[in-house]
């Protein structure tokens, strides 16, 4: 269901830097998604400006892209590199070929 409250223009550098900052925690072995970053924002309804994102780093800022995959644990379609890089941290793939969610999704905890 679409929300229209919000203002997705207005999702800018300011939404992006969130974004990076929570990929940048996901640890090497773990994965997150898409909608759990949108919700740990407090967007659940953004997923796809999330995915927006990560598409648009800038060169000169390092964020672990690879560890965001879809709600199914599906990789990015066509970015070979993603599975190869989840693979060499230790990450499972299932035999459909996506990331096994059980073993590796990654829960944000807030620090105490």
């Amino acid at each position: 269901m679409k929300d229209y409250k919000v203002d997705k223009a207005s999702l800018s550098d300011e939404f992006r830097r969130e974004v990076y900052q929570v990929v940048c925690e996901i640890p090497s072995g773990k994965v997150s998604t898409y909608g759990s970053i949108a919700a740990l924002l407090g967007m659940p309804q953004c997923s796809r400006m999330v995915g927006r994102a990560l598409k648009l780093v800038p060169d000169d800022v390092s964020v672990p892209c690879h560890r965001v995959v879809n709600a199914s644990g599906r990789p990015v379609p066509g970015w070979e590199e993603q599975k190869r890089l989840l693979l060499e941290e230790g990450v499972s793939f299932k035999q459909n070929g996506c990331v096994d969610l059980k073993k590796h999704l990654w829960s944000y905890s807030v620090p105490e």
